[in-house]
């Protein structure tokens, strides 16, 4: 799962892609104040509902662009754990949720709310990232810790403790500041997302919350249907690769049918099994380069 590049993860090959492309078609096209949405005008005054499935579409500035690139590229190694047909199906399934919850909790819950001080939703698959972030931060496991401290940690813990004691009460409450920060290798993956969550505060942030949330009702199975399902294997070219899999559990079943020592009676498996109900163990490789020159199976 730490191999560079692409390997075994086409989808995550795709998003990046796809995220590039998306923004570059937008800006030549000049169609870039189509993705977003304003509940004010967009939705109320003009009636323009399609913006609620296609605000995902692509990101509108570079930066945003990059950051989002960056981040698929991370978040390829759930992926590569879960096999690129879960993968895909995990983003059909949970897109019907990143699309529409994040426009109708702005229009119909926050707008209200705020009395109109919240009335931006930006463009870009924002959701989805978070949505990756949360199995990310479920599946992966971290590798090492480390600390940083604005301090040296002292040696010996009992002129620690003596000098801890005779602190006075002001004293006492600086040291909450100069407390060790902890983090992990993971840390730093999360620092990409969490710029897209607040490169258009605060329409990103719900963005962003809503795609942690659907990510966790996921893994917890609280998204109907969604967890079950899954795309047809030659969407993602599994069939070329299971049909060997699927060539080898017919023999064996074969076998298990047959009896031990039925059916083998050519091939390798014929040096292998000798004569009927005769087992003989397995050839080396050395036997059997031995074997072709004295005319032998």
């Amino acid at each position: 799962m730490i191999t560079s590049g692409f390997t075994n993860a086409p989808v995550s090959q795709f998003l990046v892609y796809s995220t590039v492309i998306g923004a570059l078609v937008a800006t030549l096209t000049d169609t870039r104040y189509y993705i977003h949405i304003q509940v004010v005008p967009h939705i109320w005054n003009y009636g323009q509902f399609w913006r609620f499935l296609t605000w995902q579409v692509c990101y509108t500035n570079s930066t945003e662009v990059l950051f989002a690139v960056l981040s698929f590229y991370s978040l390829r190694v759930i992926e590569r754990l879960w096999g690129s047909r879960k993968f895909a199906s995990f983003l059909l399934s949970t897109l019907p949720y990143t699309t529409l919850l994040p426009p109708l909790l702005l229009t119909f819950v926050l707008r209200p709310l705020t009395f109109g001080r919240i009335n931006h939703l930006p463009a870009g698959p924002t959701p989805i990232i978070f949505a990756l972030l949360a199995q990310y931060y479920a599946a992966i496991p971290y590798t090492y810790r480390y600390r940083i401290a604005p301090y040296a940690p002292s040696s010996s813990p009992q002129s620690s403790s003596s000098s801890s004691q005779s602190r006075s009460p002001a004293q006492a409450a600086t040291t909450l500041f100069s407390k060790s920060l902890t983090f992990t290798s993971k840390s730093t993956s999360y620092l990409l997302p969490l710029q897209l969550a607040l490169s258009q505060f605060p329409g990103s942030l719900l963005a962003a919350v809503v795609g942690w949330a659907v990510g966790t009702a996921y893994r917890r199975d609280l998204l109907p249907g969604a967890t079950g399902w899954r795309i047809p294997g030659w969407m993602v070219g599994e069939e070329k690769k299971r049909g060997f899999e699927g060539l080898r559990a017919r023999l064996d079943a074969e076998r298990e049918r047959d009896g031990a020592g039925a059916g083998l009676a050519s091939g390798i498996l014929a040096g292998e099994t000798g004569a009927p109900g005769q087992v003989r163990g397995r050839r080396t490789l050395g036997q059997m380069v031995a074997e072709s020159f004295r005319g032998r199976g």
